[in-house]
């Protein structure tokens, strides 16, 4: 009896075994096959497609400079596509808000690099692309910013970043321009809110004016969303300086121009490129007359943007935007920046990128610097006269 006791232990371990390993066995081969499975519809659903994502605000107070910004990247995607693709490949757009806002941006960029995407084109305000880079950088993707411009993202750059736009640097010298040679004026103020963009400019335009021998009398600093400016504007008009320069946003410069004009002041007033938008002269109101703004090319001033402000029109009903022509110009760069580099492979797309020179946008012509950057400035002078901006120069 202990012996077939013993003996039927035996057998239903073994048979335990047995069907444990089985079990062990077929759940790693649905295991892989499931793996399998996964991998080939994820490469089923990128077969001839190029995915490409977009990263502007869409959300927040500069939502209306990012959704015109996503209109002419998805408007040039398209033509693109209308025309065979990119090396018979179809581009896939994916767009992500970054709000302008800095924590916002980085859950945008990790959206889209969890997403798949092959290259990214967009990128509105410098503050909140500034974190951005690290996250493309470290992902190794290629990443055209169309719009944001302050010195930071220069070091901040991980190689794999272009800038389409002119720089702070290419700025200040169109202001120090405007004040020297056209306002003929020697002192200044500059006002600006503390973000990466308005910040850089300010201290830029501070060196290159003093450089050319002028005085700035002083530098004020904003809050964003401040509602009112009685304190700085009473510090200005006790300096009273030949001319003020604004180099923060449209929102909240419009409503510091009214209260600066409301309350005397009557030197000359200058923005930077993130007042350019016609919403500028409807929140002032008459306070804007006279205002210049030092700002990058914008399509109806440019003689090859005709065509696609026709076509903007047409699919949109509307005019496009300050920062339309240098988002459509983005996505054809890219566009070009592959072909050339004859691959859809991301590091050879970089160098293609990097290595940049003498492309033809509507915006104008770009050449890319070893340091990432636009080698020549593209920015003009704009006068807001009757609720719109005319072309100064």
């Amino acid at each position: 009896m202990l012996k077939k006791g013993l003996a039927l232990v035996l057998f239903v371990f073994l048979a335990l075994m047995m069907f444990g390993c089985g079990s062990q066995q077929s759940s790693q081969q649905s295991s892989n096959s499931e793996s399998q499975s996964e991998t080939k519809t994820e490469e089923k659903s990128f077969d001839g497609e190029i995915k490409v994502g977009l990263i502007m605000p869409l959300t927040g107070s500069e939502a209306t400079y990012g959704k015109d910004m996503e209109n002419a990247m998805i408007m040039a995607a398209d033509e693109i596509n209308d025309s065979g693709g990119v090396l018979g490949k179809k581009l896939v757009t994916v767009s992500a808000d970054d709000a302008a806002d800095p924590q916002q941006a980085s859950a945008a960029a990790n959206k889209l690099v969890s997403s798949g995407v092959m290259a990214v084109v967009g990128s509105y305000a410098s503050g909140a692309t500034l974190p951005t880079l690290a996250i493309f950088g470290d992902a190794h993707i290629p990443h055209i910013i169309t719009v944001a411009n302050s010195t930071k993202l220069i070091n901040e750059n991980r190689g794999n970043a272009i800038m389409i736009n002119g720089t702070a640097l290419h700025q200040g010298d169109k202001a120090v321009e405007l004040f020297q040679d056209i306002w003929k004026v020697d002192s200044i103020v500059i006002v600006h809110q503390g973000d990466a963009y308005s910040e850089d400019l300010a201290n830029i335009t501070k060196q290159k004016w003093e450089e050319a021998g002028h005085k700035v009398l002083g530098i004020e600093v904003a809050n964003k969303g401040e509602q009112d400016y009685s304190s700085i504007v009473t510090s200005i008009k006790s300096k009273n300086p030949d001319a003020v320069y604004w180099t923060a946003y449209y929102a909240d410069g419009a409503l510091f121009i009214k209260q600066l004009r409301q309350r005397g002041y009557e030197g000359k007033i200058a923005v930077g490129d993130g007042c350019n938008s016609p919403k500028l002269m409807e929140i002032a109101g008459s306070a804007a007359d006279g205002v210049v703004c030092t700002s990058n090319p914008m399509a109806e001033y440019l003689p090859a943007a005709k065509d696609f402000i026709q076509k903007y029109k047409s699919r949109y009903n509307q005019d496009p935007g300050p920062y339309s022509s240098l988002s459509y110009d983005g996505i054809y760069l890219l566009k070009d920046a592959i072909e050339r580099a004859g691959s859809t492979d991301k590091e050879a797309i970089i160098k293609a990128l990097r290595e940049t020179k003498g492309f033809k946008g509507i915006s104008g012509e770009v050449t890319i610097t070893d340091d990432g950057t636009l080698a020549k400035s593209n920015f003009v002078l704009l006068e807001a006269k009757d609720g719109k901006w005319n072309l100064m120069q």
